[in-house]
């Protein structure tokens, strides 16, 4: 039976949203390579809207995790930067509960969008819970 995809991030308010949700489990081509997740980052504003399919690997996830404790500390973000794969930047807005959201496709389209959303600190229980059942519905071997 196939698993129900899951919301890794769920960015969403004020007529935006930016999620990355995950479909699906590959196996990779060589023995020597580890299996990845199929996921895709949909944004969606009045402006702008687009998808952007990429993979994701245990330490992506791990430091998805990472990333989020810093932003829950009231730092900015950059998750995978330095990759091949799409990179992700949030900056917290001091004056209020909003963050800038931007999403950097380097290697195929070559485009960037930013967009602001909500950022309450309830959004944090809910991205934890959401990284937990991404690793219980798609155990990841260690990479």
């Amino acid at each position: 039976m196939a698993e129900e995809p899951v919301d890794l991030i769920h960015l969403e308010g004020e007529g935006n949203r930016v999620i990355l949700r995950i479909t699906g489990k590959e196996a990779r081509g060589g023995p020597d390579e580890a299996d990845a997740l199929v996921a895709e980052f949909h944004v969606d504003t009045p402006f702008v809207r687009g998808s952007l399919r990429t993979w994701l690997f245990a330490e992506d996830l791990r430091q998805w995790q990472r990333a989020l404790d810093m932003l829950d500390t009231g730092q900015d973000i950059a998750w995978r930067e330095g990759t091949r794969a799409p990179w992700l930047f949030i900056e917290l807005d001091e004056d209020d509960d909003r963050c800038r959201v931007t999403i950097r496709d380097h290697a195929m389209s070559l485009t960037t969008v930013t967009v602001t959303v909500p950022l309450t600190d309830t959004w944090f229980d809910d991205a934890y819970q959401r990284l937990d059942l991404a690793w219980k519905t798609w155990p990841l071997d260690e990479d």
